[in-house]
């Protein structure tokens, strides 16, 4: 019998998501779920969400259970599902946003790059780190599924520091080519099963650097398009990096906004408005959240006719592939071994992988094109070296992390980066490690 354990599981929807799918699955459906969380409510608010789908979807085939030990729920799994989020929105989000905001720093959502990505990545790095050693005591072969934010931090860190098979997994490359059919207005033009496209980079700034029609470069086209249509709308940001590097990128423009020093300026504030660039719209997002949480409750929660339809997260298919030998392809975050030749070793790269009972195995990519990759490096940069702050507790390599990042370099001097970091490092208080 497959067991899955899922922590963080007070990620309701999430939990509905991933754990329904697999309950839709075959192979998955007697599954042992194990279910962990520090939120007690949500925690048993999933739990009997899950419970339902199992009976209404799934004739009770798993057996699910909630687990106030982390290390009884990880026992003997054959797949963890990460999805935490440490500190949550309050206090840390908000510390990750009005902090920086004093000196002058402005960012959109702040959970995967910039100062605060690089934070997020601080406080949940070494939350990652404990339950990996307890993986690797009483669940050494499980694959970890990791979908927490940062994920070329956290995905990184875990595959440097720890023995855990760990892949990261995001929505973006799967939606990638829809959105951009959507945002070039052609969504109801073209029939996708007709294309085939190929994508590669690193997360949340991977690229879409094929696109065919049957057989056709289908780039021409979207470029053409893409000149049409005038701005503002809500992929400009996108849609200018593709004008001035040459290639679509798989994340939003809100996020791609605080990825590069272009877009977000002080000096420039009318670019805000020229490219609808949503300021703090992590922190919006958190509130409707919230809020809507409170309203979708009895529907989801206390809903006894609840079923699922399966989704398109990853998953429940890697899983599935693992388990039964059946393949499938997704787009994995893994350890750049020679996969993308232009991009540094051991960074973490979201490349084509091929699952099946081997495990996730990444496909060669190759040399980027080279304004790619260096966009990509100005990233990674970032990320190394967070993860490196993370492994050795040195708060030097913190400093020289924001020193790096595009966005915050762009906007302040040394001096107030490193000040920065130091009130940020205080405000967060025991949700970090003690830095040298």
């Amino acid at each position: 019998m497959v067991k899955i354990c899922f922590i963080g599981a007070g990620s309701t929807i999430f939990a509905k998501n991933v754990l329904g799918d697999a309950m839709l699955t075959p192979s998955l459906q007697h599954a042992e779920i194990a279910l962990y969380d520090i939120d007690k409510k949500r925690l048993n608010e999933s739990e009997l969400m899950l419970k339902t789908i199992n009976k209404n979807s799934n004739s009770n085939r798993a057996t699910i259970q909630s687990f106030d030990d982390r290390k009884e729920a990880l026992r003997d799994a054959d797949f963890v599902i990460n999805a935490i989020q440490v500190g949550g929105y309050k206090p840390s989000t908000v510390i990750d946003f009005e902090i920086p905001k004093k000196y002058g720093l402005q960012q959109t959502i702040g959970d995967s790059l910039g100062i605060g990505g690089i934070f997020r990545g601080l406080r949940t790095l070494p939350v990652m780190f404990e339950f990996a050693k307890e993986m690797e005591e009483v669940c050494p072969d499980a694959w970890l599924l990791n979908y927490t934010n940062p994920m070329a931090i956290l995905t990184m860190g875990m595959l440097k520091a720890t023995k855990i098979k760990t892949v990261g997994l995001c929505h973006s490359v799967q939606v990638c080519v829809p959105e951009l059919f959507e945002h070039l207005g052609i969504k109801e033009k073209y029939d996708l099963d007709e294309f085939q496209w190929k994508i590669a980079g690193i997360n949340h700034m991977a690229w879409l650097l094929e696109i065919n029609q049957n057989g056709e470069d289908f780039y021409p086209k979207i470029r053409e398009y893409a000149s049409q249509i005038a701005h503002p709308h809500d992929d400009s940001v996108r849609f200018e990096l593709m004008e001035h590097f040459g290639y679509y990128v798989t994340e939003s423009s809100e996020h791609n906004a605080e990825y590069h020093p272009y877009f977000i300026k002080k000096n420039y504030p009318e670019l805000i408005d020229e490219l609808q660039i949503p300021l703090d719209e992590y922190l919006r997002r958190c509130v409707n959240q919230i809020e809507d949480w409170e309203k979708q409750r009895d529907e989801i929660v206390h809903n006894g006719s609840l079923e699922h339809t399966r989704s398109r997260e990853y998953a429940s298919y890697i899983m599935d592939a693992i388990t039964t030998g059946n393949p499938t392809v997704i787009a994995g975050n893994v350890l750049n071994k020679g996969l993308i030749t232009n991009l540094p070793e051991d960074s973490c790269v979201e490349v084509p992988c091929l699952v099946d009972k081997n495990g996730v195995q990444p496909t060669y990519v190759g040399d980027l094109p080279t304004q790619l990759a260096a966009l990509n490096r100005t990233n990674i940069n970032v990320q190394e070296l967070t993860v490196e702050a993370a492994i050795t507790l040195d708060r030097e390599k913190i400093y020289q992390a924001a020193l790096l990042d595009p966005h915050t370099n762009s906007e302040l001097s040394i001096k107030d980066i490193k000040a920065m970091v130091d009130e940020l490092i205080e405000a967060h208080g025991d949700y970090l490690p003690e830095y040298k």
